[in-house]
């Protein structure tokens, strides 16, 4: 029996909740992923990372994780509606493509930017346009269950129906009868009962370019069905965590949760869980908004809002320093405070490989362990956790400088606290040169530098000092600290 202390916040009952899973030892957990129509920028970046380090703890506690995160490749219309054109297939349409190679090539590029950001590949990734005979029959049970209509070749969600029954608006708080009193007919949407209702099933207009024979119509699915239909395909009727951006809560997460109340007479998830935005000057960060920056645009510093390119560790670490449920709002001025934040972590880390043991020990590594077990098991609060992880480099510099002493266990018990926390659970590279998405390419320039310096080194033995103050006085004209040390010397970006 796996024994955990892990607390998360659950957006259903809106507090935090001991995680006791379904099945003993093992979690299922659900995720909505990207719809795949333009290149990912930060804000897909915060759910993929949180629940990234989800699935990392989880498994480091020693559950058994089946990890779904779905591709949305059809059925997701403009402005999140029931009315409008698919957005791949505009996207298509406009590049002149077939709609699953806009598919192909935006995966391709999600996933690419996800490996870099350190972002460990889900146990499952289905597609919504893989499994269209799953999400008919799931609407026939629907339909069977009565709280469903057929109209006019489409199939729509009877919201009021379901309300009476249930409490349809339970997860975000809407209140139902205020939503249908604020809601009017529009234009195009008089085949629905009442304007709240959502579509199940849509016919596909002619000039729809992804569609499907069905018994209704040949059309295509609703964008909230495919997560139901996923989901319950892979972790079954009921599974543990469902989780995503807030922007889901409503509609698309309050629509799962009444298809699959309708499908299955009960509800499918235990805990929901939701992060919080990234906000640009705070407003929502998002493709609808027009205020996004991609991803790649981070890496290579293009963007007319950059002042300089950020490593994909940068952003990692960025997203880890606020806890998932807060806002995070972008600057550059944020991101160039955890570029050196993480480099400040980096260099702890850099500087505890080549400490030197004593025989007794004036800092207290001790307790940090259990702090960080503390912080992750208190909702994933990562910024307490990388607080911790500082007063560990804080007691390493310490150590470094010669003005404390650590035993050997003490330095061991370090290693495995950066190999627990920073490197497994926070997904941060370790590797220098890896942290700042460049691999080995940055070791012939860092061989580079340390010649340089031991040369220097060199000079000052020689007290050749002109050549070792132009070396110094260069080196720092280029952007790098160099500390002199007991053991030689040490450098680092500025």
């Amino acid at each position: 029996m796996i024994k955990n202390d892990l607390t998360i916040y659950n957006s259903l009952t809106r507090r935090k909740e001991t995680f006791v899973p379904l099945h003993e030892g093992r979690v299922g957990m659900y995720v909505c992923g990207p719809t795949v129509y333009g290149d990912g920028h930060l804000g897909h970046a915060r759910p993929a990372i949180t629940f990234d380090i989800l699935y990392r703890y989880l498994q480091h506690l020693g559950y058994k994780v089946r990890y779904v995160r779905n591709i949305t490749d059809v059925g997701h219309l403009e402005h999140d509606a029931d009315e409008g054109e698919d957005k791949i297939a505009k996207k298509a349409r406009l590049e002149q493509l077939e709609p699953m190679e806009v598919v192909q090539y935006y995966m391709g590029r999600y996933h690419k930017a996800m490996e870099r950001l350190g972002v460990l590949p889900p146990s499952i990734e289905p597609h919504a346009s893989g499994h269209i005979i799953e999400q008919i029959e799931y609407i026939k049970k629907i339909l069977d269950s009565g709280y469903a209509y057929v109209s006019e070749g489409s199939v729509y969600f009877d919201v009021p129906k379901y309300n009476n029954d249930h409490k349809y608006g339970k997860l975000s708080g809407r209140n139902i009868d205020e939503l249908l009193s604020a809601t009017r007919a529009l234009d195009g949407q008089s085949e629905k009962h009442n304007p709240a209702d959502f579509a199940l099933w849509k016919k596909a207009a002619p000039e729809h370019i992804m569609h499907w024979p069905s018994p209704w119509s040949e059309g295509f699915p609703g964008w909230h069905l495919e997560c139901s239909t996923m989901g319950e395909k892979y972790l079954g009727e009921k599974f543990d965590i469902h989780g995503g951006g807030m922007d889901l809560m409503f509609p698309h997460h309050e629509c799962e949760i009444a298809q699959s109340v309708a499908h299955n007479g009960h509800e499918s998830v235990h805990y929901w869980m939701h992060n919080n935005m990234i906000t640009i000057n705070g407003q929502k960060m998002g493709k609808s908004l027009g205020n996004f920056i991609t991803l790649d645009e981070f890496f290579n510093g293009t963007h007319p809002m950059l002042t300089q390119a950020y490593s994909p560790m940068t952003i990692r670490f960025f997203i880890l320093q606020a806890q998932y449920r807060s806002t995070l709002d972008f600057s550059n001025e944020a991101l160039q405070a955890s570029e050196k934040a993480l480099q400040r972590m980096l260099d702890g880390y850099k500087r505890l490989q080549d400490l030197k043991p004593s025989e007794s020990s004036t800092i207290d590594v001790a307790p940090l362990k259990g702090l960080c077990y503390q912080a992750m098991d208190d909702d994933l609060n990562t910024p307490i956790v990388i607080s911790h992880l500082f007063e560990a480099c804080r007691q390493i510099n310490l150590v470094n400088d010669g003005k404390a002493t650590a035993t050997a266990a003490d330095i061991d018990a370090l290693k495995e606290l950066f190999s627990i926390f920073l490197h497994d659970i926070l997904g941060v590279s370790t590797d220098l040169q890896g942290a700042n998405g460049d691999g080995d390419a940055l070791r012939p320039f860092e061989q580079a530098v340390d010649l340089l310096l031991e040369i220097r080194a060199e000079s000052k033995a020689k007290k050749d000092w002109a050549t070792s103050d132009l070396i110094r006085n260069r080196l720092t004209e280029m952007g790098f600290n160099i500390k002199d040390t007991k053991d030689g010397f040490e450098w680092s970006l500025k």
